[in-house]
């Protein structure tokens, strides 16, 4: 089970108040650069960037050329420029990737086919670790069902509202590959809805990026990457973005700044470096991503 067909891109576009009614007008003054620290580029593909709310670390996926063999790095900000990347405390047994932080960084969310109750799995699920009182990472959690399915999980996103977004390959929506979202109760039972036709397609959906202010979502998947804007209804028609940044159908990883003007996200460059980062700015300020040295 591969992804390679499609993902990211830049929120080019103002949110505004009529975000509902479908008026919100769209930038066209961004621009896309290569984002290739030292350390952190190298010939193998690096992916799908986190920084770590409270110390700066970035994590993030190196895989083969390929985009095979996923794995979790760490790289921590030092004097010299980013450290070199190792396999975080809690790495597992099995490919692991998707990192996201929740805003505290008390927890961190990814993908993995970690052995499970003595079982290496084949397929990838949602798993949780958090921190301790002393910053130290604890024992990894997989989500229960219905969060997880016998299928593929990706790309989990905690929304502000509380929904945590994802992609699966479980029956029971438009396509082979949909995004899903899924909420416990206080109760803590988990309750799972796919967000229907106006996200999905027949064909696959594999990531889903909320903005930090939950009226815009990015929609990465086969046909490139799209725009949903939050209407009166729930998720509004998606919106295909445009072609700086969708360029080959490789783009994927999307991570969108604080303020959402910029955006990381990761394509194939199709020769010696493979895979690396971009870099999208919308032409409105915004200090990010983190520097190295601070």
């Amino acid at each position: 089970m591969t992804r390679r067909n499609a993902r990211p891109d830049l929120r080019c576009f103002v949110f505004c108040a009529l975000a509902s009614l479908g008026g919100c007008a769209r930038s066209t003054d961004w621009t896309v650069e290569p984002w290739q620290p030292l350390r952190i580029s190298s010939p193998e593909f690096e992916s799908h960037a986190a920084f770590d709310p409270r110390n700066g670390d970035l994590y993030f996926v190196r895989s083969s050329p390929k985009f095979e063999g996923w794995r979790l790095l760490v790289s921590r900000c030092t004097a010299e420029g980013w450290a070199k990347p190792e396999a975080p405390a809690f790495a597992g047994d099995g490919v692991e990737a998707d990192p996201f932080f929740t805003p505290d960084g008390r927890s961190l969310y990814f993908i993995s086919s970690r052995t499970t109750d003595g079982v290496r799995r084949a397929d990838t699920d949602v798993w949780r670790v958090d921190r301790g009182d002393r910053d130290a990472w604890g024992t990894p959690v997989r989500l229960p069902e219905p969060v997880n399915s016998k299928g593929y999980e990706w790309f989990p996103r905690l929304a502000h509202d509380g929904w945590l977004y994802f992609g699966s390959g479980r029956p029971g929506g438009s396509g082979r590959t949909d995004i899903w979202r899924a909420r416990p109760s206080p109760s803590g039972a988990w309750s799972v809805e796919n967000l229907g036709d106006r996200v999905n397609s027949a064909a696959n959906e594999y990531e889903a990026e909320p903005s930090k202010d939950g009226r815009f979502l990015l929609v990465l998947g086969e046909g490139g990457a799209f725009e949903s804007l939050l209407g009166r209804e729930g998720w509004g028609p998606r919106r295909r973005l445009g072609a700086r940044i969708n360029v080959n159908g490789t783009e994927i990883g999307a991570l969108l700044s604080p303020q959402g003007h910029a955006m990381l996200f990761a394509r194939d460059t199709e020769g010696p470096l493979s895979g690396e980062f971009f870099l999208a700015r919308d032409g409105r300020p915004e200090d990010w991503p983190p520097r190295c040295p601070r």
